[in-house]
């Protein structure tokens, strides 16, 4: 159920041990700050987290550029090895065929898009009544609620902010900023799914966590919004198919 929903015990304290307890905590923080000297206890340096990820997104369009321009020699050396050798063009063939199932073709056909977004913040950053800070932000099991709902409705292709998504995706968050691909994108946060909007739409009722997002949104005034589309293209997949495992050290 929504957290903010949750109703707090009244406590029940103990009076006598109140005194004590200052008693002990006072004792405590003299030992402490006379450890320390002082001196900040947390590590010197600060990591500058947002600097990081903006380092890491330049790294990740370098390499994105450079991937595309291997591809490119790839595709060029297979033509014409392919031109030469029946074989080798039979086994291109086939493998053509197989690359619209696995995402690495662009598709074209009638779907949805599914939009979720934050709670709108106040002016002087007060929450809803009842609502946590949890309460007003998109998760990250929130949006694959969604995409789970949407492949369990007959969805043939789906992108997440406009990226492809394929098996190895994976859907990440850390606070309301979603990791996906190497790159990180801000809310509202919108899965684009081509199928049958019928049933992908039945499949989002259907879906139990969904639906405790959409308790949220009634709530807590975070956005949901769902939006049918005639005719939608989404792109291929141009990122690595490399899969990167841990392996325990011997």
């Amino acid at each position: 159920m929504v957290q903010g929903w949750r109703g707090s015990a009244r406590p029940r304290g103990w009076p006598l041990l109140v005194p004590v307890a200052a008693l002990v905590a006072g004792i405590l923080f003299a030992t402490t700050a006379e450890t320390s000297a002082g001196t900040d206890l947390r590590a010197g340096r600060r990591l500058d987290l947002t600097q990081l990820i903006a380092q890491q997104e330049r790294t990740v369009v370098g390499q994105d550029a450079r991937l595309a321009a291997l591809q490119d020699e790839v595709e060029r050396l297979q033509e014409e090895v392919g031109a030469g050798d029946a074989e080798v063009a039979a086994a291109q063939a086939a493998a053509e065929a197989l690359a619209s199932g696995v995402g690495l073709t662009a598709v074209t056909g009638p779907g949805l898009t599914v939009a979720l977004d934050d709670a709108p913040t106040t002016v002087d950053g007060t929450l809803p009544v009842g609502a946590r800070a949890n309460d007003v932000v998109v998760h990250q099991s929130d949006v694959q609620a969604v995409v789970n709902a949407l492949w369990a409705g007959g969805a043939e292709a789906m992108t997440l902010m406009g990226e492809r998504i394929i098996a190895t995706s994976a859907v990440r968050c850390v606070g309301n900023t979603l990791l996906l691909h190497g790159r990180t994108y801000s809310p509202p946060f919108r899965v684009t799914a081509i199928g049958d909007a019928d049933r992908m739409r039945d499949a989002l009722d259907a879906s139990y966590y969904v639906g405790l997002f959409r308790e949220a949104v009634d709530a807590f005034g975070l956005g949901y919004d769902i939006a049918d589309s005639d005719q939608v293209t989404l792109p291929a997949f141009d990122g690595s198919l490399g899969v990167t495992v841990a392996e325990v050290r011997k």
